[in-house]
């Protein structure tokens, strides 16, 4: 059976779909919205005649009958930074494979362009917010709390979140990479990172744990956030006017470190035998440079997947078996360190 769009038949309806697939349009409606619950054949069927006949299911009106958008939102200080899109990736395909979709809002760091976005995102009612950190203002944090929808924070770890938490220790990563240098003999250190807060909270454990170890306090050298090469190689000549000796520099992205591994290069420094580098987040790319790019890793597809899981399940008014899920991280020694 064939459709043909008319001045008195101007939208396909779940009907239409219905009377070209043979069935009835609840199980049209099943298909589409549960069809773990449907014969196979069946969703192959109903799946035809959507293709058959262009039908987009209208999910404001579904939403409004069962009081579910099948929708999650997502915000992320930036959509520039690898490890953030790897997260929304994995938060993608892991909501997609449950009937949800994503929507995303960025914040660029900014607490007040935070405070808007969750405004009109608690206003659409979706079935989720994932939210990057745990810094909040205290309305921003009484809002997500008055609204009833499930939240799962990321990217952090403390012991009360809001709803839900997936991330890791900042400050055990800070701490984790002061210990590394302390242990190879390095003495004056240095972090080279972008002003936003989390990349502050792993500086200040970074120089708390090299003074505790009994090392001269760390040069603090932060640039603008979301960061970038260029931002290595300037912060780099700024940090060894200040401390010409620095034997190490933490870098709080792997793109800071790039460009630290690039100025060290022009400036005939010796990495590592002068200089010793680590990165954060062990992209791609850390492995194949010249020297290797020595970098904590941190998997942002798993906190990706997870997040998925927890909100999907809380969406569902089910219990999780913990709110707070650490998914750590670990040092990845290469040549430039």
């Amino acid at each position: 059976m064939t459709l043909q769009r008319t001045a008195s038949h101007l939208s396909i309806t779940v009907n239409d779909v219905a009377r070209v697939a043979g069935v009835s349009a609840m199980t049209v409606s099943r298909a589409l919205n549960r069809p773990e619950n449907v014969p196979a054949a069946t969703v192959e069927k109903v799946r035809a005649a959507v293709a058959q006949t262009g039908y987009v299911p209208n999910r404001a009106a579904g939403a409004l009958r069962s009081s579910r958008s099948r929708l999650v939102a997502a915000v992320v200080p930036t959509l520039s930074g690898p490890m953030f899109l790897e997260t929304l990736e994995a938060l993608t395909t892991g909501l997609a494979a449950r009937g949800y979709q994503l929507m995303v809002g960025q914040s660029g760091y900014s607490e007040a362009r935070e405070d808007e976005l969750l405004a009109d995102i608690i206003g659409r009612r979706p079935d989720g917010i994932v939210l990057t950190g745990v810094l909040h203002t205290a309305q921003g944090r009484q809002r997500l709390l008055a609204s009833g929808i499930p939240i799962v924070e990321t990217w952090d770890l403390i012991p009360d979140p809001i709803d839900v938490l997936v991330g890791f220790s900042h400050e055990a990563v800070g701490k984790a990479v002061a210990g590394f240098f302390a242990e190879r003999g390095r003495q004056r250190l240095a972090v080279i990172g972008g002003d936003d807060p989390r990349a502050r909270r792993r500086a200040e454990a970074f120089a708390a744990e090299a003074q505790a170890r009994g090392l001269a306090a760390p040069v603090l050298q932060y640039v603008p956030a979301p960061t970038r090469l260029g931002h290595g190689r300037s912060a780099l000549r700024d940090l060894l006017r200040e401390q010409p000796r620095a034997d190490a520099v933490f870098c709080s992205s792997d793109l800071l470190a790039l460009g630290v591994l690039t100025e060290a290069r022009a400036s005939g420094i010796d990495v590592p035998a002068q200089l010793a580098v680590v990165g954060f987040g062990d992209l791609n790319f850390a492995a194949d440079l010249e020297p290797a790019l020595s970098s904590v890793r941190i998997d942002p597809r798993q906190i990706g997947d997870l997040a998925a899981q927890c909100i999907v399940t809380r969406a569902s008014g089910e219990a999780l078996q913990s709110r707070v899920i650490d998914v750590g991280f670990s040092i990845v020694e290469r040549a430039s360190s």
